[in-house]
């Protein structure tokens, strides 16, 4: 469905018309620009978009279908973008992505989205609240759309920061090693940071394209030069995203083989006090097998002090097997 449709000219807002091929008519006569936001629109709702902009075919596919890795991609009359935000649940520990897609081209935006993490709507609200940003045409709004995703994207990766230093906490706490549940909450943990990860990886190839940094020095149909300096931001602000995920991975994997290493340790230490008892009842055990045999040839049998006698020699072995094994920390 269409969310927003408006007019800007000189970086201020007048209501469109209904039928986009006047709006759109109305915004070059104008030497303005038409936004149209669009939620999930359906194929049929899609289609009087593309005939009226002319979107190429492939962009329009991809707007429709979703599930697209962010990308930039440059066609004869407009510029396709697809950028993906993300949402953090605290409650549930989990990381959702959605999708937004922007068309950009000589006088018009269109923005579709997918999913409930989107910042569209206070973008367009701050973009108002600054006609000279705005009066910069689409390349402003593309910059916008970009900044604020990736603004996002630093504050949950400070949540999972947050989140992961509570699993630390946990598996390195005195008592050692966390619940048998821990291991379970470490994986779903390192399954958001890849969920995120797959967000803000692909991202910086267009980032820098639109920059002209790197192997992209040229420009950008579509894209005012000037607004490069700004697309270079939004890169470095995209890079310490990359590299907090980056560590972010690296540290999860370490805590989950660390988990892994208390638990075999613990296993092990289990095993030896098994060990340890089973050794000290296997002597008594052993003793008292051998006396009731009941053998004619056993002289200890008819001696008067037998019985006591190996009683003492038993609890005798109990305590130096018990001292030795307290010795070596078995027990």
């Amino acid at each position: 469905m269409i969310m927003d449709c408006a007019i800007y000219r000189h970086g201020l807002r007048t209501e469109g018309p209904e039928d986009l091929s006047d709006a759109l008519a109305e915004a070059r006569a104008a030497e303005g620009f038409v936004w149209i936001g669009l939620y999930e629109p359906s194929e049929r709702e899609f289609d009087l978009v593309t005939q009226e902009f002319g979107l190429h075919p492939l962009a329009v596919e991809d707007a429709l279908n979703a599930h697209q890795r962010p990308k930039l991609e440059v066609y004869d009359d407009s510029l396709f973008m697809v950028l993906k935000p993300v949402v953090y649940e605290p409650e549930s520990d989990t990381v959702s992505a959605g999708e937004i897609m922007v068309f950009i081209g000589d006088c018009f935006v269109v923005t579709v989205r997918h999913g409930e993490g989107s910042p569209l709507a206070a973008v367009r609200r701050r973009l108002e609240e600054e006609p000279e940003m705005l009066d910069k045409g689409p390349t402003a709004v593309l910059y916008a759309v970009a900044d604020a995703v990736v603004d996002h994207y630093l504050e949950v990766a400070t949540e999972l920061g947050t989140d992961l230093e509570e699993l630390e906490t946990e598996v390195f706490r005195p008592e050692g090693g966390g619940s048998r549940h821990t291991a379970s909450r470490i994986y779903g943990f390192k399954r958001q940071v890849l969920e995120f990860r797959r967000a803000t990886g692909p991202l910086a190839l267009p980032l820098n394209r639109l920059a002209g940094t790197g192997q992209f020095g040229g420009g950008v149909p579509f894209v005012h030069d000037k607004a490069r300096p700004f697309f270079r931001d939004v890169g470095d602000h995209l890079m310490r995203v990359n590299e907090s995920v980056e560590a972010l991975d690296r540290l999860v994997s370490d805590v989950l083989s660390a988990h892994l290493a208390q638990m075999s340790v613990r296993q092990n230490d289990d095993m030896r006090k098994i060990s340890a008892w089973a050794a000290m009842a296997a002597v008594p055990t052993m003793i008292a097998g051998i006396y009731g045999m009941n053998f004619d040839h056993m002289p200890e049998l008819h001696w008067l002090w037998s019985y006591p006698a190996v009683i003492l020699v038993m609890a005798a072995l109990e305590v130096l097997l018990y001292r030795l094994f307290k010795h070596r920390d078995w027990l």
